[in-house]
This record gives C-alpha cells, structure tokens and sequence, in this order.
C-alpha cells in the first residue's frame, strides 16, 4: 500500500509546483540575445535553470581551452545564476551534464569534482551528436532557494 500512497503523492508534485507562482529570473549577459529561453525560472523554493554551455558572459563565444576550460565557464555561469537568484552552489540538488563526445568525460568529471569536493548534488550524465553553438559541454541544474 506505502508504494501506491507514494505514487499517488508524486503525481500530485506537477499539480502542487503548477499552482505557485512560477517566476522568471533575470540576468543580464546569462543568455546570449536573441535566444528563447531564461536563465531560470523559481517555483516555490525550487530553481530550475537552463542548460548552460562554457560561453564567456554576454556573449556566444565559448572558453578558449577545449572540455575543461569550458566546463568550468558553464559551472561558473551557473554559480552566478545561483547567486543572483538566492541560492549556491551548495543548494544544487540536480544536475545533468551533456557532453559532445563521451570520451571527455573524465577531464570534465575532473573540473566538476572541484566545485563539489563533498556531498555534489544529484547527476546524470549523457553524450550526445552536437551542443549549441559548437559546445563540447552543457550542464542544467536544480537547485532551493530560500531558509
């Protein structure tokens, strides 16, 4: 019976999360102009952000240095969203990594241990035919905000 109540009680989640405010958050240079999406949207305590990719703020050129230098702008772009938006890196409860070519796991894996040393958030990680704008990297994230 516990396995039905708890099905039960998820499918009421997209229900209970539809019925808050749902709140876009701003950040100038988060995305580059002209693309048709938010940084981030809040509902409730939860933040939900869009995938970032390693392009240097403001702008659609991504960090010079290959899958590690890239990494690192795109977990730096989503500190940033984070902290504009009341919420850390710490907060992070999800995150789902894209890659390029599956082979650059490890040197991404390398640069994401680092902003996580202990208790790193949930996260999946898949390959893929190609990215936005030549990317080898994008991460997406979900994090609380709030006490």
């Amino acid at each position: 019976m516990r396995p039905l109540a708890a099905l039960f009680a998820l499918s009421l989640l997209p229900a209970a999360l539809a019925a808050q405010d749902r709140q876009v958050v701003q950040l100038p240079g988060a995305v580059p102009q002209g693309l048709p999406f938010s940084p981030a949207i809040r509902v409730g305590n939860l933040l939900f952000l869009s995938g970032q990719i390693g392009v240097l703020p403001g702008t659609r050129q991504l960090a010079p240095g290959g899958i590690a230098a890239e990494t690192r702008q795109a977990l730096e772009n989503i500190r940033r969203v984070l902290e504009a938006s009341g919420s850390s890196l710490a907060r992070a409860v999800r995150c789902t990594v894209f890659l390029a070519d599956i082979a650059e796991y490890q040197a991404m894996n390398e640069v994401y241990a680092t902003y996580w040393p202990t208790d790193p958030p949930a996260r999946s990680t898949v390959a893929g035919s190609g990215l936005a704008l030549g990317a080898r990297v994008e991460i997406e994230c979900t994090a609380v905000t709030g006490p």
